[in-house]
């Protein structure tokens, strides 16, 4: 993939009305107007890698009972998944994260890409709601 595709994937998020920047040679940032959620994309080659922070918490606070919830296959977030990063002397930041496959950027293409958007952003509602009376 090329810089020609990452401006086709920015035109294309912001005909649907979110608001894209960029953050680099391969990265955007997408931004979801109503809700005020921001998700990072980064392409790799053919893979375009989308995260969203939902919390940046004191590393204590991602307790075990915190970890099952995230990892259990029944908890709600099924096409997305977390990952807990270090965010600076003991913080982590929990992120939900998707990708997809990009092949010609053709309609199936920019369906992925909003779907993987919107899921996520789905996701994110939920994994909070998911994480409130453990580390929220």
């Amino acid at each position: 993939m090329s810089q020609n595709a990452l401006s086709q994937i920015h035109a294309l998020l912001a005909s649907r009305r979110y608001s894209v920047s960029d953050t680099g040679e391969t990265g955007l940032s997408i931004k979801d107007v109503e809700s005020g959620l921001t998700v990072y994309a980064q392409l790799e080659g053919e893979i375009l890698f989308f995260s969203l922070a939902c919390a940046t918490v004191p590393e204590s606070d991602v307790t075990p009972v915190a970890m099952a919830k995230m990892l259990d296959a029944g908890n709600g977030i099924s096409t997305s998944h977390f990952q807990v990063q270090v965010a600076g002397p003991g913080e982590v930041t929990i992120t939900l994260n998707n990708f997809c496959k990009l092949q010609e950027m053709g309609p199936d293409d920019e369906d992925d890409i909003l779907s993987c958007v919107g899921y996520l952003l789905a996701d994110a509602i939920h994994a909070r709601t998911l994480l409130a009376a453990d580390i929220l």
